[in-house]
């Protein structure tokens, strides 16, 4: 049997040649040779001036390994950046000039010295970003709604293809079960509206006009605007980790490999529920922020709950109640479509579904504020 060779060992010696310094290259310059050449071809590289000259007339076996090392004690010793200056070869060798390419072409550029930003610079920088960021949220819920009111449409004209179990269920634990935090929660604003509105208007003698104060404000915003915040926190964060569990677990792309549409199977029942669950909820809210002012008023002030009733009766238009009751199914849809949208678009991490669900209450309870602020302004013009 034919032994292998021994490779002859790797060594350089640094001349001063006509044209400046030279790189002069002994044995067998290979992965196996020039690991010991490292520390000593850097510390020459930093000191000295090598220019683009390698004489490797005495050079054995190379490979890319030691084509590297000579590439990058040429170039000053620097890992990265390359260079199109051309290596200057004194000698002859056959595989030098195709290696050191092979070695150059490999080579990426050194990253640039960031760049030093004033507080004014990083704060306007963070600011756009921040910006540019909500605009492509914005698009995406806007693209997600179309696509869920399409399903809803496709539903309508087959309804045999709604699942109303789930939709049944939905109604059950994201609108029933939030009723009775909902109702106390409506009950205390009656109070503190009530309460409030007394002490201020007893100062100007107009106490009795503390009822008309409780019911603008249940009827126009409290009872809607508590109820949509509620079911943000509660129901939005729910949509979003159920569906995100599934993401997560890939049970929605098995269901897509099974031909079943997550929008139909998944988004539309829960849409379709809180829809119908909000104005009800709305409505017992409502009632319950009644049932506190009329419990102050009462108390502190000594009107009946029978007077309290029939000045609303015949101080209050019905319009403030419509009023309410318009916004709490478009409070409802925007929550479930947030809700649901993040939830689906979860990654395949815990931490991912953690920051989809912060997001989804966060933006559910955005949604609500600024919409709540259009209608106002849109039913103050209207005349409402």
């Amino acid at each position: 049997m034919q032994q292998r060779e021994t490779p002859a060992p790797a060594t350089f010696q640094l001349l001063t040649g006509a044209g400046g310094p030279v790189l002069a290259v002994r044995g067998d310059w290979t992965v196996w040779t020039v690991s010991g050449l490292d520390a000593a071809l850097l510390e020459i590289a930093a000191h000295d001036s090598l220019g683009a000259a390698i004489d490797v007339s005495a050079l054995g076996q190379l490979d890319v390994a030691g084509a590297y090392l000579m590439d990058r004690t040429v170039r000053g010793g620097s890992p990265c950046g390359y260079t199109d200056t051309p290596v200057r070869i004194l000698g002859a060798h056959p595989n030098v000039e195709r290696l050191i390419d092979v070695a150059r072409g490999a080579a990426r550029p050194c990253p640039l010295a960031p760049v030093p930003y004033s507080s004014l610079d990083l704060l306007l920088e963070r600011a756009g970003r921040g910006l540019s960021q909500a605009w492509l949220e914005l698009l995406d819920t806007i693209s997600f709604l179309g696509q869920t009111l399409t399903t809803l449409g496709a539903l309508v004209l087959r309804p045999k293809r709604m699942r109303w179990a789930s939709m049944f269920t939905v109604m059950e634990t994201a609108g029933l079960n939030a009723l009775p935090i909902i109702c106390v929660l409506a009950f205390f604003i009656g109070i503190v509206v009530a309460y409030l509105g007394a002490r201020i208007l007893a100062d100007f003698g107009a106490s009795i006009f503390t009822v008309e104060l409780v019911a603008y404000a249940i009827l126009r915003e409290f009872g809607v605007v508590i109820t949509a915040i509620l079911l943000a926190g509660r129901t939005a964060s729910a949509f979003t980790a159920e569906l995100g569990s599934m993401k997560m677990r890939q049970e929605i792309d098995a269901m897509r490999v099974l031909g079943i549409n997550p929008m139909d199977a998944l988004v539309a029942p829960r849409v379709l529920a809180i829809l119908f669950m909000a104005p009800l909820l709305t409505f017992l809210a409502i009632l319950a922020g009644l049932g506190g002012g009329i419990t102050i008023t009462w108390a502190a002030l000594g009107i009946s709950p029978l007077l309290f009733l029939s000045r609303i009766q015949e101080s209050v238009p019905i319009e403030h109640f419509f009023v309410g009751m318009i916004k709490a199914p478009i409070f409802a849809v925007v929550i479930a479509v947030t809700g649901c949208r993040h939830g689906l678009q979860t990654g395949t991490d815990v931490a991912s579904l953690g920051r989809r669900v912060t997001t989804s209450v966060v933006q559910s309870i955005f949604f609500v504020v600024v919409l709540d602020a259009l209608f106002a302004l849109w039913f103050i013009e209207i005349g409402w």
